[in-house]
């Protein structure tokens, strides 16, 4: 019989989409995503599965923001399939468009580009 999770699945996750947001995927250690959420990598493996599945649930959940959208966008559905289709749903479901992710993803090119100034 499985233990029950000593940690709240929302809490993991809300942590997680505020490391995948401020670094991207790639740039997103399982360190960094540990340190943040304060679970232990046995348990991240074991709700999550991977890094990835941990990204998969924060994009379909509640606290996944246009920014996390935009680094599924960018950073893993050109060579993803699957993440594809997932995140098409996804901004379907929450009736964003292709102008508002344009504007978005302008929007967020001309943050980064300030920053590297």
């Amino acid at each position: 019989m499985a233990r029950p999770r000593a940690f709240d699945t929302d809490e993991v996750v809300a942590a997680a989409v505020a490391v995948f947001t401020e670094h991207g995927y790639r740039g997103a250690s399982v360190d960094q995503i540990l340190a943040a959420t304060d679970i232990r990598r046995a348990s991240l493996y074991n709700a999550f599965g991977s890094k990835r599945g941990l990204f998969l649930t924060a994009l379909r959940s509640d606290r996944a923001t246009m920014d996390l959208l935009l680094v599924a966008l960018m950073e893993l559905a050109p060579t993803d399939a699957a993440l594809r289709r997932e995140l098409a749903a996804t901004l379907a479901e929450r009736g964003i468009d292709e102008r508002a992710l344009g504007t978005a993803l302008l929007s967020r090119a001309d943050i980064r580009r300030e920053e590297a100034l």
